[in-house]
């Protein structure tokens, strides 16, 4: 039985989304989107797939990794796998029609993939889009767990950058639940704590930044969980100076490369077509 450093060399798990520090950190929604334009656009360049778990929002993070992917077409070189997964949990896939799905599956050729997964995250692979949303909040939160469960079996890694810390439809922030299920599982893990959000209060939490608020921000469901992880749970390959730099720095170059660093001291090498 191939391990997930065999199975899924290649593809790394980006959590991106909103940050509600940008201000306060002298930067604007313009700096986040550019942060993601930049380190999905490096890690693309470099070879590696990118797999994010998300809905379909127009002008969404979603959209803008399949925009991306667009650019590097390596179907000759990938044996046809696209350069992007999105991962849909239930909620998103039982509230679309299938000419929907068609619609933008279609349009993203051989660049990217849309994965719908059931609410206990197995993938569908044939079914009738039921387009009727969930509205059950415990229904919503278990789905998005699956989810985030099927991602990380088959993904290598983990970016984190941003994340909000109100108004989360899951049993805590969508960003908090990634990394943790990254940390427990040995998972390499990289926190971009510089644009703030969840990413940052992950990172005061393990030691890596001082607070950004007095007293610290913890008021988030599932906070407290972290407090017994340290440094050495990040097992990114990158030494404890280089993961405080990665911590806090908003320079976005400066940890794009810090990440590629880490990728390849920990052996998670671009996909090898042979």
């Amino acid at each position: 039985m191939r391990n997930w450093k065999d199975a899924w060399l290649a593809t790394i798990a980006i959590s991106i989304s909103e940050s509600p520090d940008l201000y306060r950190l002298g930067m604007s929604d313009r700096h986040l989107n550019r942060a993601m334009d930049t380190v999905a656009t490096y890690l693309l360049s470099f070879g590696y797939r990118l797999a994010y778990g998300g809905d379909l929002r127009q002008g969404g993070f979603t959209e803008r990794l399949f925009e991306l992917a667009s650019r590097y077409d390596r179907a000759p070189q990938s044996g046809g796998r696209p350069a992007v997964t999105d991962y849909l949990p239930w909620p998103t896939c039982s509230s679309l029609s299938r000419e929907e799905y068609l619609q933008i599956s279609n349009s993203l050729g051989n660049t990217g993939e849309l994965r719908c997964l059931a609410q206990n995250g197995t993938v569908l692979e044939n079914f009738d889009f039921p387009n009727v949303p969930l509205t059950d909040q415990y229904a919503i939160a278990s789905s998005l767990t699956a989810m985030r469960q099927t991602m990380l079996h088959e993904t290598s890694a983990r970016v984190v950058l941003g994340g909000r810390v109100e108004g989360y439809s899951g049993s805590m922030p969508g960003i908090a639940e990634e990394a943790l299920l990254t940390l427990q599982a040995g998972r390499p893990l990289y926190i971009l704590g510089g644009f703030g959000g969840c990413s940052r209060d992950i990172a005061e939490s393990l030691g890596l930044v001082a607070p950004l608020y007095d007293p610290p921000r913890s008021s988030w469901d599932g906070h407290e969980t972290f407090v017994k992880y340290g440094i050495d749970s990040l097992r990114n390959g990158l030494t404890y100076e280089e993961n405080y730099t990665l911590a806090k720095t908003p320079h976005i170059r400066q940890a794009v490369a810090l990440v590629l660093r880490g990728l390849d001291r920990a052996s998670l090498t671009p996909l090898d077509p042979s």
